[in-house]
């Protein structure tokens, strides 16, 4: 987890362990979203967005709820496995490659994010990680954390002010993001290059 020649925050580059979970293939969707709380939207496959982290996790119970087991925001350790699809420290899902050589890079998300699922899926099977729009992370956020992190299932620090996001979005100069790449915001900012996708 990390990347020893990033930015400050990803550093040190270090080993962890996370326990079994399960991650949906998808960014939470307009439709999916509309579901739990109606809204009108233009597009029913595009992953809903300028929803606050406290909305995320809202969705998450209710989601819970109507399947009959606990719903959650993944981890910043599950979301950065999930994003390597098996590739252990590549720069991207796909590997080294620059983003610039992905299919159709320079003619896509000009005016918003895209439809879930026009990607090719990592390793895991798992679409637009790393692209389309920031997905939120349960975790509070610490810019220091990796020095202390816990090798077994990391949780983040117990408290904060931001809650981490993961992910690049259409909104940035560059589209894509790198898979050890971390953000953050307040929890209850909106803002329409964020989103997220569920894990249990």
């Amino acid at each position: 987890m990390g990347q020893n020649d990033g930015r400050d925050e990803e550093r040190p580059a270090h080993r962890v362990t996370v326990a079994p979970f399960r991650l949906c293939r998808y960014q939470v969707t307009n439709v999916q979203y509309a579901a739990f709380r109606p809204f009108t939207y233009a597009c029913a496959e595009l992953p809903v967005t300028g929803v606050s982290w406290f909305d995320a996790v809202e969705f998450c119970a209710w989601l819970g709820r109507e399947w009959g087991f606990a719903v959650r925001l993944p981890t910043e350790a599950e979301w950065e496995f999930a994003a390597r699809g098996g590739l252990e420290q590549r720069l991207y899902p796909w590997g080294d490659r620059p983003v610039t050589e992905r299919p159709g890079y320079a003619e896509r998300w000009r005016e918003g994010p895209e439809p879930v699922g026009k990607s090719e899926p990592n390793g895991f099977g798992l679409f637009d990680m790393c692209e389309n729009v920031h997905e939120w992370c349960s975790d509070w956020y610490d810019a220091g954390y990796y020095g202390v992190s816990p090798p077994d299932n990391p949780q983040g620090p117990a408290t904060g002010h931001r809650r981490a996001s993961r992910g690049g979005a259409w909104r940035h100069q560059i589209k894509i993001a790198r898979c050890a790449a971390r953000s953050s915001i307040p929890p209850e900012f909106r803002y329409a290059d964020y989103g997220f996708r569920v894990a249990a």
